[in-house]
C-alpha cells in the first residue's frame, strides 16, 4: 500500500495529540514552536533551519505522555529528572527517517547551556537546542496568565530568564528574546486564536510527502508509543489491539490495502487517551459520572486528531468508532447497525479483547476462554459483532498471541478474576 500525505500535517497531528497531554492547556508544543520561530527568523536562519526548529518545538515533549510529568514540566522550572525525557524523544524519533534530524534537538531541549562544554554535540545543534529549551521555559512561566494578565506578567517571565543567562540559556539567545519581547505582539500572537491561524497559515505551505505502507507504519508505532508509555497498564495495548484487528481482517479475506489500513487503525485508536489524566487511567475503584465523560471523550480526540492527515480518512474513522456498537449506544457517534463498516467492527472486537488480556488496575488478565466468553455476552447484547466474535472463537490461540505477544496461553497461570 502506497499513500500520498502530508508530512507537515503529520507533525501537526502529533503535536495536537501530545499538547491533549496539559489536559485543559493544549496549546504547549505550538507555543514553544512558534517562539522559537520568531526568534530562528530574528538570527537570520534559512527555511530549512527554521522549519526544523518549528518542527522540533512542536515535537520536543514527544515522550511526554504521563499528565503527572507534564505537570511537574510545567509548574517547576528546572524538573530533576527532565532531561530523561529528551533521550526517550530522540530514540522515539530517530528510526523514523523522516523525523530523525530532529531527534538531536529534542535530545538536548533541557541541556543547560553551561553543560554543553562537556558534552560532544556540534555547535549549531545545542544552539537551535538551547533556543527549544528557552522557548519551551518561557511558555512555563507564562501558562498560568494567558487570556488573563499575561501582558503584566510578562515582566517577571523576562527578569527570570534575564537572570539563567549563560547557565540555562546562551547569552547572545538570551539577549535576542529580550528584544523580541518588549513588544505586545510578541506576547498577543501566543493567544489561542493568533496561534491557531499562525499553524494553518504555516501548514498551506507545506509540501506532500509519498509514504510507503512500512514508513506510514513506523510513523504510527511511533504515535502509539508514546500512547501505550502513559501507563503500565496500557503498555502495548495499541501494539496488541492493531495484531489482533490485522490477524481478524486477514481470517475474513479482507483485501492486502484494508488489512494493512486496520492495523494503522488499531495503533492509532487510543491517542485521544493522552488527554485522561493518569490518576483516572490507574484508579482501582468505580468512575464517577465526570471521570467516565472524561474517558468517553478520548474516541473523538483520536478523529480530530487523524482527520487533519489528508490520505487517512478510511483509518481515522476506523480508529475513532472502536467505542461504537452494533445496537447504537456506544460513544462518542452513537453510530449503530449497518453505518458500522466491518472493518470498525473488527477494531471493536480487538480493543476488548485486548483490554481484557490485559492487567488493570482493578483486576488481572483474564484467560483466553473467559474472554470469549465475555465477548459472547456482549454480543448477545448487541455491544460487540456476533460474526467478528465467533472468529475469535475459530481462532483463540493465535488472537491471544495477536492480542499479547505471548507465544502460548499454557505459559499463564491464572489468578481469580474481578469483574471489570
Amino acid at each position: 500500500m502506497n499513500v500520498i500525505i502530508n508530512l507537515n500535517q503529520a507533525i501537526h497531528a502529533l503535536s495536537d495529540a501530545l499538547d491533549l497531554v496539559g489536559v485543559g492547556e493544549v496549546f504547549h508544543s505550538k507555543r514553544v514552536g512558534c517562539m522559537a520561530l520568531q526568534c530562528g527568523r530574528a538570527l537570520g536562519l534559512g527555511e530549512p533551519e527554521l522549519e526544523n526548529l518549528f518542527h522540533a518545538g512542536l515535537l520536543h515533549d514527544c515522550a511526554v505522555s504521563s499528565t503527572t510529568l507534564h505537570r511537574r514540566l510545567v509548574n517547576e522550572l528546572d524538573c530533576e529528572d527532565a532531561e530523561y525525557h529528551g533521550i526517550q524523544g530522540d530514540e522515539l524519533l530517530a528510526p523514523f527517517a523522516p523525523l530523525a534530524h530532529l531527534a538531536p534537538l529534542v535530545r538536548y531541549h533541557h541541556t543547560h547551556w553551561d553543560a554543553f562544554p562537556a558534552l560532544n554535540v556540534p555547535e549549531t545543534t545545542a544552539r537551535l537546542a538551547n533556543l527549544i529549551y528557552l522557548a519551551d521555559r518561557v511558555d512555563a512561566l507564562a501558562i498560568p496568565h494567558y487570556e488573563r494578565d499575561l501582558l503584566l506578567a510578562r515582566h517577571t517571565v523576562r527578569e527570570t530568564i534575564w537572570r539563567l543567562s549563560g547557565s540555562f540559556f546562551a547569552p547572545d539567545l538570551v539577549a535576542l528574546f529580550m528584544d523580541l519581547s518588549v513588544s505586545e505582539a510578541f506576547w498577543f500572537s501566543l493567544e489561542a486564536r493568533h496561534l491557531i491561524r499562525f499553524i494553518h497559515e504555516r501548514e498551506q505551505e507545506s509540501r506532500l510527502a509519498p509514504i510507503s505502507f512500512p514508513e506510514l507504519r513506523q510513523l504510527a508505532l511511533l504515535f502509539a508509543r508514546v500512547v501505550d508509555a502513559k501507563s503500565p497498564y496500557t503498555m502495548e495495548h495499541s501494539l496488541g489491539t492493531a495484531r489482533l484487528a490485522r490477524l481478524l481482517a486477514e481470517r475474513f479475506g479482507l483485501p492486502v490495502e484494508a488489512c494493512e489500513k486496520i492495523e494503522i487503525a488499531g495503533l492509532l485508536h487510543d491517542l485521544g487517551k493522552l488527554q485522561v489524566p493518569d490518576e483516572i487511567l490507574e484508579k482501582t475503584g468505580p468512575l464517577t459520572s465526570e471521570e467516565r465523560a472524561m474517558i468517553q471523550r478520548h474516541s473523538f480526540e483520536t478523529y480530530q486528531i487523524l482527520r487533519g492527515i489528508g490520505g487517512l480518512e478510511d483509518i481515522a474513522v476506523w480508529a475513532a468508532y472502536h467505542h461504537e456498537t452494533p445496537d447504537g449506544q456506544g460513544y462518542p457517534f452513537h453510530c449503530g447497525g449497518a453505518a458500522l463498516t466491518l472493518e470498525m467492527r473488527i477494531i471493536a472486537v480487538a480493543d476488548v479483547f485486548q483490554a481484557l488480556a490485559q492487567q488493570r488496575p482493578y483486576r488481572q488478565p483474564l484467560s483466553p476462554a473467559r474472554i470469549l466468553d465475555m465477548l459472547r455476552a456482549f454480543v448477545r447484547q448487541n455491544r460487540l459483532d456476533g460474526a467478528v466474535v465467533e472468529r475469535i472463537g475459530e481462532n483463540l490461540e493465535s488472537s491471544w498471541w495477536a492480542a499479547t505477544g505471548a507465544e502460548s496461553s499454557e505459559q499463564w497461570t491464572w489468578k481469580p478474576a474481578l469483574a471489570i
